[in-house]
């Protein structure tokens, strides 16, 4: 009888001693978890305000926010399973045998998503910016971390994934301000080159929408001699946004102007030699 209470007796005491030693782990990781939570929240608002400071793209910026906030909470929960008694060697590898799992799983939308962050890091172009790219060519509406949207001048919406954008050739149309509108033009053989020039440069120093300041005055030359004509090249400047304006209108206006002065339109032409 004695035994069985002596066994009793240590049984008890190993499961009172074991529970207080547990117990203590236990309610130091729940203080770890509240003290640790609370550190965290403070890192994240002093992170928070040095994005504000140093203007870090605010599409950007709550990736980069959420994805921090991620990996010093996972350190947090490795530390406190440390506390607890879990090997934390373990629990790393787990963690890092499951972001490999996901990794793989997501493989094509974390390429898009390194790209994205690409784009926004480095800046090849910006919101309203007019580009092109991927045989895509418009203004930029959006950039996301996965794709970037562009609005075509057709009213077209393109939606193209960052891998796709960030691999290819981008051409920002918009980074200098202005472009130059290259518009060639065609008269015939033994017309005046000297007055169609002066024709055509007239309309362009008369157009509101051409820029004349230095370096970016407009002016006009012969481009090529073909078989038929003789090709000549107006070379306007005009802001970004009024580059369809330039492009458009005023080919019309230089139309007009030449079959006002008579200049007719180029045709094919043959030189028939007779032999006596």
């Amino acid at each position: 009888m004695e035994t069985i209470t002596q066994s009793f007796s240590n049984f008890y005491s190993a499961v009172a001693t074991g529970f207080g030693d547990w117990g203590l782990k236990l309610l130091g990781a729940i203080a770890a978890l509240i003290i640790g939570l609370w550190i965290v929240r403070i890192i994240m608002k002093g992170i928070s305000k040095v994005f504000e400071t140093k203007h870090i793209d605010e599409t950007l910026r709550p990736f980069l926010i959420t994805l921090i906030g991620f990996v010093l909470k996972t350190l947090l929960i490795i530390s406190i399973a440390g506390i607890v008694g879990v090997p934390t060697a373990s629990f790393a590898a787990l963690i890092a045998g499951a972001g490999v799992a996901i990794g793989m799983a997501f493989n094509g939308s974390l390429g898009h998503l390194a790209s994205g962050i690409m784009l926004l890091i480095f800046k090849p172009f910006k919101v309203g910016d007019l580009i092109k790219t991927n045989d895509a060519f418009g203004f930029v509406k959006e950039i996301s971390v996965f794709v970037t949207t562009i609005e075509t001048f057709q009213n077209e919406t393109v939606i193209l994934p960052n891998t796709a954008v960030a691999s290819n050739k981008i051409t920002n149309l918009t980074s200098i301000g202005n472009l130059r509108v290259d518009m060639p033009f065609a008269i015939r053989y033994g017309s005046d080159i000297k007055k169609a020039k002066e024709i055509v440069l007239g309309v362009l120093e008369d157009d509101k929408k051409v820029l004349h300041q230095a370096g970016k005055d407009p002016r006009v030359a012969v481009n090529s001699l073909g078989v038929n004509s003789i090709e000549l090249l107006a070379l306007p400047y005009a802001n970004c946004e009024d580059y369809w304006d330039v492009y458009w209108d005023t080919r019309q206006k230089i139309v007009e102007a030449l079959g006002n002065a008579g200049y007719e339109a180029p045709l094919p032409q043959r030189v028939v030699t007779m032999n006596s």
